[in-house]
């Protein structure tokens, strides 16, 4: 669809200080309408909004968990609950009715045979019941803690059972008839179903590992998933299986409850198991029997806390071909994926948090069906007239089809979107098609709350959004039966904001470029370079007789001052330099209107003193004259000194005083030097070097006989070395 699009510039208040450019927020794309919030509203993959098909509650326990469900032929959808280990049946006309308790609390695993038989899986210390004519027996105990998953056998009255702590799978015949059928190494077996040829598919937990188990005791690594804990398996088509992972955030989540039928909110952490490969790809694995198990085999270790790590990998569902390649078809950070279901050539899978119900084909691309705003969906149920969502907490089954009627109409509600400082808000417009509704809001808090703006109403058709000056904003939207919304984008003009100065810093540095930078070549006086051997021969002479050589400092020094800004805004900065000395009162301008955050001095332009620079900078060039703002900053003092203390040296008796004065700065070391050996360091007299007056008293003791000279340097504050000298005989 072709769309053309023209937003209008709205009225500056003349007191107020405006960005000169209208800002657009825009939502068109899947990214964008995904991090709303979505009610009996389905997302397509290209961005589009749809009412979606309406759910309706079938069964409703408020005081009961929901962990498991299955569907009978005739429509009946039997459910597993936690609390009160109840197995609940609700018949197609909606009946819900109570046809058995156990024991133990915790019902996390249903199956129904091909002969119409029930099986039921409770935790902790869990047994496996057998469930007929609304009458439950007990079937099997394998004495393991947890049982997660049950899958009836290709052979009639064959039952398989994944377990917890040890990771085992069994192999049930009859009732009391069972046994080991295959031991991981793993902490939990999570997820069982048969493959197209009737073998044993397993997931397990911690290092979530999807098995092929062919015989008893033998089994194929099909895939090592990158995160710990394989939650669902399903059979797709051409040999294809689509595996559902969890991280281990949330793995065991349900299995962390207390015997008494209450979550602790706890993670049951057992130690990983690693199985190593040393064999040829297609090789089978079979366990032996001295292999070591995990620590929870020997010990029921006390449940951890749950740790929720942001910014990882929490769930993603994966496509295992017929070749054992795998395909990652949907990850995601945030949501967790909990069951899969294969409906009419595509998956459709559920999510926590806001119950999400997703399809993804084999092309990857993904369609959020409904958000049904009922917390987390752990189950998907295919029923003869339609689908079947569970949710866990609170125990809710919701269905879609045939009677579905929304209580509540399709909206949408935009994420909140920031505009970086106080806006003014322009014309809100939307591009789709039937019946929609808008309202906007806006206020000064990252998240609404009763200090944000009441809803005000759009019409039906664009126009301006009548809502404060404000930070933050964010819209809704009502759907007809029959609407789509494609794109939604609302103009608006941030205030402008003042740059801001952050530092000044003022260096001296010796000169790198200029003839201030390099010494002088040719000798004052002499128009010839004079080279003496040590032969006493010269290769050049002149008239005018030999030159002295100059040996002077090296180079000039400079001032580099620089600073650094910001603009919230982005805009784009200039910026005016000026000084004064501390004893002024007008500043002086270096360099106006210009963009580099340097600027260099002579060293020798100021003379010796205390001085201020200021920094003004300006975001002029981004917007208009009358919105254009200002910010400033005035350095702390900075001394200039570039003159040398001035230093005598007279002898006394056997010793030698040293005296020593600076105009500007404090003295701060004196050292001296004889016959131009090592520099040795001396102290004040009054035992600490640091006034602008000092005296030093040096006494010397066996110079050589004959000649000797000493040499005494004083360096100030700002590192100006004053020398002088004095010859001993």
């Amino acid at each position: 669809m072709s769309i053309q699009r023209f937003v209008a510039m709205i009225g500056l208040a003349a007191s107020s200080s405006w960005a000169a450019g209208t800002t657009t927020w825009e939502m068109t794309t899947w990214q964008d309408f995904l991090r709303g919030r979505l009610a009996n509203v389905s997302l397509s993959r290209d961005g589009q909004l749809r009412p979606a098909a309406p759910w309706k509650v079938a069964f409703e326990d408020g005081q009961s968990s929901v962990w498991s469900a299955v569907e009978a032929p005739d429509g009946t959808l039997y459910l597993g609950t936690g609390h009160k280990g109840r197995v609940i049946r609700i018949s197609p006309q909606g009946q819900a009715t109570t046809i058995f308790t156990a024991p133990e609390p915790q019902v996390f695993a249903l199956a129904l045979d091909a002969q119409g038989v029930l099986y039921a899986g409770t935790s902790p210390d869990g047994k496996i019941y057998r469930i007929e004519n609304g009458r439950g027996t007990e079937y099997f105990d394998p004495k393991e803690r947890y049982i997660w998953s049950l899958a009836p056998g290709a052979k009639p009255g064959t039952l398989y059972a994944g377990t917890g702590e040890r990771g085992k799978v069994f192999r049930i015949t009859g009732a009391g008839q069972g046994e080991l059928y295959f031991d991981s190494g793993q902490s939990h077996i999570t997820a069982l179903t048969l493959d197209a040829d009737q073998t044993l598919l397993a997931g397990s937990d911690p290092n979530g590992i999807l098995y092929r188990i062919r015989a008893k005791d033998t089994a194929f690594v099909l895939y090592d998933a990158p995160l710990p804990e394989i939650r669902s398996i399903v059979r797709g088509p051409e040999g294809r299986l689509y595996i559902g992972a969890l991280g281990g955030s949330v793995a065991k989540r349900a299995g962390a409850t207390g015997a008494n039928g209450a979550s602790s909110g706890l993670t049951v952490v057992t130690a990983p198991m690693t199985i190593t490969v040393e064999a040829q790809a297609g090789m089978e694995l079979k366990p032996k029997s001295e292999t070591p198990k995990p620590a929870a085999a020997q010990a029921s270790p006390t449940p951890a806390p749950q740790i929720e790590i942001s910014g990882v990998e929490k769930s993603a569902i994966y496509r295992l071909n017929a070749d054992n390649t795998v395909e990652t078809l949907w990850s995601s950070k945030d949501e967790n994926a909990y069951d899969l279901l294969l409906t009419g050539g595509s998956l459709t899978f559920s999510t926590d948090g806001t119950g999400r119900v997703y399809s993804v084909g084999d092309d990857r691309k993904v369609t959020l069906l409904d958000q049904t705003n009922r917390g987390d969906l752990v189950r998907l149920v295919k029923l003869r007239s339609g689908l079947a969502a569970i949710s866990s907490t609170p125990g809710l089954v919701l269905t879609q089809g045939e009677g579905a009627v929304s209580a509540t109409p399709a909206s949408y509600e935009s994420p909140v979107h920031d505009a970086g400082s106080v806006a003014r808000w322009g014309r809100l417009e939307w591009h789709g098609a039937g019946p929609l509704k808008f309202w906007i809001r806006s206020g000064n808090s990252a998240r609404p709350d009763k200090t944000w703006s009441e809803w005000s109403a759009v019409l039906s058709a664009p126009g301006m959004a009548a809502t404060p000056n404000a930070r933050y904003v964010q819209w809704k939207s009502e759907l007809g039966p029959a609407s789509e919304i494609d794109t939604v984008s609302l103009a608006y003009r941030p205030q402008n904001n003042a740059p801001t100065v952050k530092n000044i810093s003022v260096v001296s540095q010796l000169a790198t470029t200029g003839p201030a930078a390099k010494p002088q070549a040719t000798p004052a006086g002499g128009a010839y370079s004079i080279t003496v051997t040590d032969t006493g021969d010269s290769g050049a002479s002149s008239l005018s007789g030999t030159a002295t050589q100059n040996a002077g400092r090296a180079g000039a020094r400079q001032l580099v001052v620089s600073w650094t800004a910001e603009d919230i805004d982005n805009d784009n900065l200039s910026f005016t330099l000026s000084f004064r000395g501390e004893d002024e009162t007008l500043w002086k301008t270096l360099r106006t209107a210009f963009a580099e955050t340097t600027f260099t001095i002579d060293g020798d332009a100021l003379a010796d003193g205390r001085y201020f620079f200021r920094v003004i900078a300006s975001d002029r060039s981004s917007n208009t004259p009358a919105d254009a703002r200002e910010g400033d900053l005035v350095s702390a003092p900075v001394r200039i000194d570039n003159t040398p203390p001035l230093v005598t040296v007279a002898r006394e008796g056997d010793d030698i005083v040293v005296k020593a004065a600076d105009g500007t700065s404090a003295l701060r070391r004196c050292e001296y030097s004889v016959n131009a050996g090592p520099w040795v360091l001396a102290e004040a007299e009054d035992g600490v070097t640091d006034s602008r007056e000092e005296t030093f008293r040096l006494r010397l003791n066996g110079f050589k006989t004959g000649e000797n000279l000493l040499t005494v340097r004083v360096t100030d504050a700002a590192g100006n070395p004053g020398l002088a000298k004095l010859v001993l005989r």
